[in-house]
């Protein structure tokens, strides 16, 4: 059905002034530095949140379910290293390295719903079949705009595909409690792509803070509430 529905939809090119951010301004010899800085909650919530698993493998039913959760905070940190990358200098190349781990994230989340939902074996076979799926995603956006003929069709699919999921997921018998977490943290991303969207308006009142810079802010608050239903779930009696 993906599939089905990427054929579907009409071409989508990445617009030429995406890379025009609002906030320009530097700081400490920072180009950009609130879309830069803005970044090391990200950092902090993958290292906190890998601290968490490593300590707390006694709050998992079965250890094996902390595996796409590892996924998902490896790739907290990862965005934190790939969007400061892009955000000092954006364009096209060095945007691949700022989506490639936001899909990790995202395909963590997925991996971990089908494991603690459907099946845990399932959820750790579609594991890397999903990261790969995420990360190829991204490249096929690329290659799209290295043959003039962008196509944002795929990696945009993944995204939604993922926060369906994760909606989905509340129709079925949890193992944990804190259900409706996820959807706290597809709000928050729901949120932070708005945010996204009214850079300029929001930066426009005052010059204070960007949307951007307030998106990224946005998308750490969900790996904090991915973390915060870690810490405070109990498993559910069958």
């Amino acid at each position: 059905m993906l599939a089905l529905g990427v054929m579907l939809v009409p071409r989508v090119a990445q617009p030429a002034w995406y890379h025009d951010f609002a906030d320009k301004r530097g700081l400490l010899g920072i180009p950009n530095f609130g879309d830069v800085a803005s970044n090391i909650p990200f950092a902090i919530l993958g290292v906190l949140g890998l601290v968490f698993l490593l300590q707390h493998r006694e709050r998992f039913v079965d250890r094996r379910e902390q595996w796409p959760y590892l996924a998902v905070f490896v790739g907290l940190v990862l965005t934190c290293v790939g969007s400061s990358y892009y955000h000092l200098a954006p364009d096209n190349a060095r945007l691949l390295w700022d989506r490639i781990p936001m899909t990790i994230v995202f395909m963590g989340m997925v991996a971990s719903v089908i494991a603690e939902r459907i099946s845990l074996k399932a959820g750790l076979v579609a594991l890397p079949f999903l990261l790969a799926l995420g990360v190829l995603s991204v490249l096929q956006w690329y290659r799209s705009e290295l043959l003039g003929a962008g196509d944002l069709r795929f990696y945009a699919s993944v995204q939604i595909y993922a926060g369906a999921i994760l909606l989905v997921a509340l129709l079925l018998r949890p193992k944990y409690t804190r259900s409706s977490d996820l959807a706290i943290v597809v709000g928050w991303y729901v949120v932070a792509k708005l945010l996204e969207s009214f850079d300029k308006p929001i930066f426009s009142v005052g010059h204070i803070v960007s949307g951007h810079t307030l998106k990224h802010l946005a998308g750490a608050a969900a790996g904090f509430w991915i973390l915060r239903m870690l810490q405070r779930r109990e498993p559910i009696a069958l």
